[in-house]
């Protein structure tokens, strides 16, 4: 803004705000400063629905949802949701998810009885557990905030299974580093926002577009839905049912494929596969991750 006398006064930017589900130190906060950087404000949310609420009523600028595990599979929840709000997906991201033994600054090994984090964390760390009987494992409703937990209370038998970055931000003491049973380990996060952004695709860059419709209930009804892509030569990699809600036993098919509906190939495949379905729907269009 300028003064009177004709100088300028320096207006500070306000940071761009991100929801993710979990505590600080989350996975989902990782990703989040893979997309954004580290000049964000981060609002935590318990559940994954609160997530996409703030994001749908303009509590934040953007969210981060993990999609889908190489190890536990997808996160079918955010499926749904991803249909029911129609917040588009502007990114993707593979993060290693690498997981950790933390307690409280000062404990030691031999005094751990309990190690408490998501379910998903602790059944990806079996092996830890068979070699270590004395430790039980008990569920928490999050890796990051097991960690919070750990640190509030003053159990020193009592560990988390969390991140790195949750140790460090809680002030906790790392144990046992990287005790997941398969170090290929990954999940995809995408990043949502209210409204689709103009991509401006960089030499080398693949897109990706993600798009889920239903068929109606006739035999060999995907398998005409499918050849829609196979005739045009795209590239499908991955494809995820979900039940109908109100019609059981029928689904909703969410699907990914290389390209984007503006190309030629894509944009024909998705005209023909829209006189075939009775739902359709563009999740989002975004560059696919390295």
């Amino acid at each position: 803004m300028r003064t009177s006398g004709g100088g300028t006064i320096g207006v500070a930017m306000a940071k761009k705000k991100v929801a993710f589900q979990g505590a600080r130190g989350a996975f989902s906060e990782e990703a989040s400063r893979f997309f954004l950087g580290d000049a964000v404000e981060y609002h935590p949310r318990e559940r994954f629905e609160e997530v996409f609420r703030a994001l749908a009523v303009g509590k934040v600028d953007y969210a981060v949802i993990p999609i889908e595990n190489t190890l536990a599979g997808s996160v079918h929840e955010n499926y749904d949701h991803l249909l029911n709000y129609a917040l588009p997906i502007v990114a993707e991201a593979r993060v290693r998810i690498v997981h950790n033994l933390i307690a409280r600054p000062g404990t030691k090994l031999p005094a751990i009885r309990r190690a408490i984090s998501h379910p998903v964390a602790l059944g990806q760390c079996l092996r830890f557990f068979r070699k270590h009987k004395r430790i039980r494992s008990e569920t928490y409703y999050d890796t990051a905030g097991s960690v919070k937990t750990v640190m509030e209370n003053t159990d020193e038998s009592v560990a988390a299974i969390a991140s790195a970055a949750a140790a460090d931000y809680y002030g906790a003491q790392i144990l046992v580093r990287s005790i997941e049973d398969d170090r290929q380990n990954y999940t995809r996060f995408f990043l949502l926002r209210r409204q689709a952004a103009k991509i401006r695709q960089k030499k080398g860059q693949i897109l990706k577009t993600s798009i889920v419709f239903s068929t109606p209930n006739k035999p060999g009804a995907l398998f005409r839905c499918m050849s829609a892509f196979a005739l045009r030569d795209v590239n499908l990699t991955k494809i995820e049912s979900r039940p109908l809600k109100g019609r059981p036993w029928e689904y909703l098919f969410y699907l990914d494929f290389l390209g984007s509906p503006e190309e030629p190939n894509c944009r024909n495949a998705m005209s023909h596969l829209g006189e075939m379905v009775e739902i359709l729907a563009v999740l989002g269009c975004y560059p696919q991750a390295a």
